[in-house]
């Protein structure tokens, strides 16, 4: 698609636009039961979507779209520290918010929640670009230059978001910047390392809580305690599997009526199986591939190593977190809790991915 330097990529927002407004369409309907047993309103979910998610998130994206990429770099540090304190502020008491034992909310005012693990992953990546866009592939690969920075500096983060704990978004963001470092220059063996030391530090959270354990006991078979933890995966697949290939029809899915859980958030995808079909599932899988495309197109004519970073990284935790929520949904993996980008209900989430997809824009504007 050619268009003017200057101008920003009308085809990745219209690609982002249309899963936003598919997102929105499918909260409605799969959050309706569940906004009316809870507050009487079958619109509270999508209501507070668009109030505290879509509406702040176009005017993030508007903004960060004309804010030139170069401010984020020159105010890396800034960025980092704020990343600490964001995490750091959901364990005092009086600001955390929760549900059950995770800690992973503010609450500001008691009228609204933020998710700081969600800024994080924004503000953190623009100081990992920042970092290894300052740095040669010599320091990169160097193991006092390169990895052992790059290994501390991940780790702070990695332990504060444990603490909450939220081990998904933990992995997301893991996930996200090793695909960065690897981009700059990492030797592979040190990627193997780190990915292999990270698959051994999961194994150690699992067989460390049980919940753990039996959520990944359930992952490789699904029939067992279909009734106890067994139920969330089962009532997915059940969910999924009823759709077939052009699904029940728009509104009249059977599983958000109370059998799903997290029907609005992490189970979305189930219902949009359950009620679109598999037709427009594929079609859905279809459109995060195409923003993959579109993106590293994008990254592949940065006129600097700092916005490709930071665009391959946006790229990397969009794409990677829709996948693993679409196969947790399917079986694939474990359930993790997080969220399908730009579709499950979440304001934090949808506001920050929009943020992100503004930054992306302003890096649109200067390739050719």
């Amino acid at each position: 698609m050619s268009r003017s330097v200057g101008s920003i990529d009308y085809l990745l927002l219209g690609i982002v636009g249309t899963v936003i407004l598919f997102g929105l369409v499918m909260l409605l309907s799969a959050s309706a039961p569940s906004g009316y047993s809870q507050f009487s309103d079958s619109y509270y979910f999508v209501k507070h979507q668009i109030i505290f998610g879509l509406i702040p998130g176009i005017a993030f994206l508007l903004a960060f779209s004309r804010i030139p990429y170069t401010f984020w770099k020159r105010h890396a540090w800034k960025l980092l520290i704020l990343s600490i304190v964001l995490l750091v502020l959901v364990f005092i008491p009086g600001l955390s918010a929760g549900i059950g034992t995770a800690r992973s909310w503010i609450s500001i005012g008691g009228i609204f929640s933020i998710q700081p693990s969600e800024i994080v992953k924004l503000t953190f990546l623009f100081y990992l670009a920042a970092w290894l866009g300052g740095r040669d592939k010599h320091s990169v690969r160097d193991m006092q230059a390169g990895f052992i920075p790059f290994v501390l500096v991940l780790g702070v983060i990695m332990t504060l978001i444990l603490l909450q704990p939220d081990v998904g978004t933990m992995v997301v963001i893991v996930a996200m910047s090793l695909v960065v470092y690897f981009i700059a220059g990492a030797p592979m063996t040190h990627v193997l390392g780190l990915i292999t030391a990270g698959i051994a530090g999961l194994a150690i959270l699992i067989t460390a809580a049980p919940y753990r354990i039996a959520r990944f006991t359930t992952f490789l078979r699904p029939e067992l305690d279909p009734q106890g933890i067994g139920y969330h995966i089962n009532q997915a697949l059940l969910a999924i599997g009823s759709g077939g290939f052009f699904g029940v029809g728009y509104g009249r899915s059977r599983q958000k009526f109370q059998y799903l859980p997290e029907v609005g958030s992490d189970s979305i995808f189930a219902v949009i199986g359950e009620e679109m079909g598999m037709l427009v599932s594929v079609l859905l899988i279809g459109m995060f591939l195409f923003f993959l495309w579109r993106a590293l197109s994008i990254a592949s004519r940065a006129p600097d190593n700092f916005s490709k970073y930071v665009v391959v990284g946006i790229t990397a935790w969009i794409v990677i977190q829709a996948f693993v929520n679409i196969a947790s949904m399917v079986a694939l993996m474990p359930m993790t809790g997080i969220p399908l980008p730009f579709i499950s209900y979440g304001g934090t989430s949808l506001a920050i991915s929009m943020a992100a997809i503004g930054v992306m824009l302003n890096v649109s504007k200067a390739v050719r």
